[in-house]
């Protein structure tokens, strides 16, 4: 919900900032947006009411915690009617280990990111979801191998700044 708020640069600046550092103080982000602190808690605080920051959030280095595997996974379910779509998607929401999942076009109908402890694992969730008719007719498995980057920012200010 917007609540009609219209954007400017500065709240696009202050949105990209508190994504790279959500611990910003607000007097950082102030300098860093350019404002005094008092209109910049104002915004923030804007922001939030108007559900454009959705919360804050600790970012996990996983790597540190052990091993783990990443899979990505292209799901085709066997009937395409919208009971269908939507019996699947509030299923695969309930597992913890799909990380994300995305409704897309082409030659599949969902691309699904499973973090799992290793192979075992993943395979024993996609046999559950197949046993427990998910409405899956076929699935493909792509395993990470190595992950170079990966962003958790978006580039607010390339896609709609001014």
């Amino acid at each position: 919900m917007t609540l009609g708020l219209k954007l400017d640069r500065i709240d696009l600046k202050i949105l990209a900032e508190l994504q790279k550092s959500g611990r910003i103080t607000n007097v950082e982000l102030s300098d860093a947006v350019g404002l005094s602190p008092s209109p910049c808690l104002t915004r923030v605080k804007r922001l939030e009411k108007a559900g454009f920051i959705t919360g804050y959030a600790a970012q996990v280095d996983l790597n540190k915690l052990g091993e783990f595997l990443t899979v990505f996974t292209e799901v085709t379910l066997s009937e395409h009617r919208r009971g269908d779509f939507n019996r699947f998607e509030t299923r695969i929401a309930k597992l913890d280990e799909i990380v994300e999942c995305h409704l897309v076009s082409g030659g599949y109908d969902y691309l699904l990111k499973f973090i799992a402890r290793g192979v075992t694992h993943y395979q024993q969730i996609m046999e559950d979801m197949l046993e427990n008719d998910y409405g899956i007719e076929k699935y493909f498995s792509y395993v990470v191998i190595k992950s170079p980057f990966i962003k958790h920012h978006f580039p607010i200010q390339n896609l709609f700044g001014e």
